[in-house]
């Protein structure tokens, strides 16, 4: 039997080494606090000198961005800082040269080559997908990242952060709503520094004293942390907590982190316009680095001597990153246009129209229902989602139908009603190499998603130069003809077409639909697919069914009908109302060519000009509103490259500037019809 001395001395021991360990641990993120706070300075001090242009500072939110950064598992975990995270990013990357030279805008700064604003943080290697500006888009793509981690059984958990001021955007109800529904392991990190720019926490949010933690009390499976953000090793002990409750998939985790922002919201901000002094002071006595030095001496650590060694060899450290930065080249202006999409060739390399369709006729809605079988049995890695897509609803049109029956609730699921959710969670899905096929149920009601669509998905190729992708796939039924009223019957290729970066195909008829689809679910680029709801059914938009291995190109224009004295340029629906008036013409002489684009983006302009010039004479026919309509870029267009060649003006039949009306009779006067396309393509044959 051991002596009671012998216990007692083990029990010493015990105690002992961890407060080693723990010195160790208080001196590591004391050094990396001041590395920050360096930099901070550094970055500031160029910018006043003139050889840089924005900055965002972290002080006062070191403690708790270093914590998070110490414990994630590097290349395994995923994180979504945010503008303020450079101590994060400080800590995880333990790279000076790339932080300065991203701070810079260098020509080969490794986060977005100089293309984004500094403090829009990224990294390949660690799982950092490219940062955007607007506040709170983040939060969805990172349930996405979680969810793809859920889906393939790894243990990789993911960090996102911001300030207080975001969870006031709806996005962030949503991804909280979304992780805790299906208990994934996301770490959001509330940084609360009490103020959004200049307006305070209290007139941003309505929880509880102002506790963004309490506020999402509702949730059952989200475990919520409230703590001093400025204290590194109660942040510590948090991040901890909330990793290992994460990764063992126990749910989503919320940290919300009291901090203190010692400086301006921004290098453009100036917060002595809305602080007092007195609030200014009165945070510097919270300053998480003045708090961990005190500590450290207080405690016999370090001494003061030897603090002042430290930061001098770090200043110093830090002096030659800024002077190696500001020694690279500045990138040129020649190449700015690049990887706005995938430029690898790939979408040229493809096998298309090895076949020429000849299975038995098939409506539109059922050929795409085939092309998404056949995709998913193709691909493993494709997940549909979205509003009802699941059996025995199988979506509101059907198009989904049997589809969850047969691969599982694991690869077809019901989304939440939240577009934004649909679109934000697919990014995050598309970034860890998934392919998210995601249909939104309406395309009057894709306006939710409109921020993940055009500031997110759109721009990641881009905004990171070519080092992320997001190629997935969002199907949209759109277009009127149903008697659906004004949120029924819109179509949104002219706005879509606005934006660089996102494929369009609008097929009209079953074929090119099937050939289409497919074709989009294997490109390396985000495709908006449109479907227009009125041809789902129609025996007119019916076509011999492609088999399994057809592909129809992007960018590859169809002549319908072949004809020498007009051209009409149309897609959708109304080719089959030009059809309806064009055959009537053949009986009175008329020869009409129409031309259906099938894409907007890419637009196949050599067919287009190749008719045009053939028949002197061309009109544009679409049911969108015809002003800013995609019909006045084909116009002009035309007009650019065939001038010489017209007999008369372009002309453009569209819906009225007006909304689509519920019924038949006041619709039929808003959109285009076969009627009106008869008269006016008379007309400009007789012109």
């Amino acid at each position: 039997m051991r002596s009671e001395k012998s216990i007692l001395h083990q029990k010493r021991e015990v105690v002992d080494t961890p407060k080693i360990d723990k010195n160790k641990s208080l001196v590591e993120a004391l050094k990396l606090m001041i590395k920050s706070r360096f930099t901070d300075n550094k970055a500031m001090n160029l910018l006043k000198q003139g050889k840089s242009f924005f900055h965002m500072s972290p002080a006062g939110h070191e403690a708790i961005q270093i914590a998070c950064a110490l414990e994630m598992e590097k290349g395994v975990d995923w994180a979504f800082p945010y503008y303020r995270d450079l101590s994060f990013m400080l800590t995880i990357s333990n790279d000076l040269d790339n932080i300065f030279k991203h701070l810079l805008g260098k020509k080969d700064e490794p986060m977005s080559g100089a293309r984004q604003l500094p403090c829009h943080w990224a990294s390949k290697e660690l799982n950092i997908p490219t940062q955007s500006s607007p506040t709170g888009t983040q939060f969805l793509q990172a349930v996405g990242t979680a969810l793809s981690a859920k889906m393939n059984g790894t243990k990789a958990i993911t960090y996102v952060s911001s300030g207080e001021g975001t969870t006031s955007q709806g996005e962030f109800h949503e991804a909280v709503n979304w992780a805790s529904r299906e208990k994934l392991p996301v770490v959001f990190v509330i940084q609360n520094n009490k103020l959004a720019i200049s307006v305070s926490v209290k007139d941003q949010s309505g929880g509880e004293d102002s506790s963004i933690a309490r506020m999402m009390s509702g949730f059952d499976n989200l475990l919520r942390l409230e703590i001093d953000g400025t204290d590194y090793e109660e942040s510590l002990n948090a991040v901890k907590k909330a990793y290992k409750f994460a990764r063992e998939g126990r749910g989503p985790v919320l940290i919300e982190a009291h901090v203190v922002r010692l400086s301006s919201h921004s290098s453009s901000d100036d917060q002595r316009k809305y602080r007092t002094k007195e609030s200014i002071e009165a945070d510097k006595v919270k300053d998480p680095l003045k708090l961990l030095t005190d500590r450290i001496i207080s405690e016999g650590i370090l001494s003061s001597d030897e603090i002042e060694t430290i930061n001098t060899e770090i200043k110093n450290e830090v002096e030659i990153a800024a002077d190696y930065a500001l020694a690279l080249d500045d990138p040129i202006g020649e190449g700015a246009d690049r990887y706005v999409l995938d430029e690898s060739g790939y979408r040229e390399s493809l096998d298309y129209e090895k076949s020429t369709p000849s299975g038995s006729p098939i409506v539109l809605v059922d050929a795409i229902n085939h092309a998404l079988q056949e995709e998913l049995e193709r691909n493993e890695k494709i997940i549909l989602f979205g509003e009802d897509v699941v059996d025995h609803k199988g979506g509101v049109f059907t198009a989904t139908k049997g589809l969850s029956t047969k691969f599982g609730k694991k690869r077809v699921f019901n989304s939440p009603l939240a577009e934004a959710s649909i679109a934000g969670v697919g990014i995050g899905l598309a970034l860890t190499g998934m392919k998210p096929l995601a249909e939104i149920q309406f395309g009057d009601y894709i306006w939710p998603a409109f921020m993940q669509i055009r500031d997110e998905l759109a721009t990641i190729r881009y905004r990171s130069n070519n080092m992320f992708s997001a190629p997935m796939v969002y199907r949209v039924p759109v277009g009127g003809y149903i008697h659906g009223g004004p949120y029924h019957s819109q179509n949104i290729e002219g706005f879509i077409a606005h934006i660089p970066g996102i494929l369009i195909a609008y097929p009209s008829n079953a074929a090119d639909a099937k050939g289409l689809l497919k074709t989009a679910l294997r490109l390396n680029d985000p495709v908006i697919f449109l479907e227009h709801k009125g041809l789902y059914r129609q025996s007119y938009a019916s076509s011999p069914e492609p088999d399994s291995d057809y592909l129809l190109p992007f960018g590859k224009a169809n002549v319908v009908t072949e004809g020498d004295d007009l051209s009409v340029i149309t897609y959708g629906a109304m080719v089959h109302e030009t059809n309806f008036a064009v055959r009537k013409l053949k009986g009175e002489g008329y020869s009409v060519e129409v031309v259906d684009i099938r894409t907007m983006n890419p637009l196949d302009e050599e067919t287009i000009f190749t008719s045009v010039k053939k028949t002197g004479k061309a009109i544009i026919i679409h049911e969108d509103t015809i002003t800013a309509g995609f019909g006045a870029e084909i116009a002009a267009r035309i007009t650019d490259n065939c001038f010489e060649y017209l007999d008369g003006p372009i002309k453009r039949i569209a819906g009225k500037d007006a909304f689509i009306p519920y019924h038949p009779n006041l619709e039929n006067d808003i959109l285009p019809n076969r009627d009106k396309i008869y008269d006016a393509l008379k007309e400009l044959l007789n012109y």
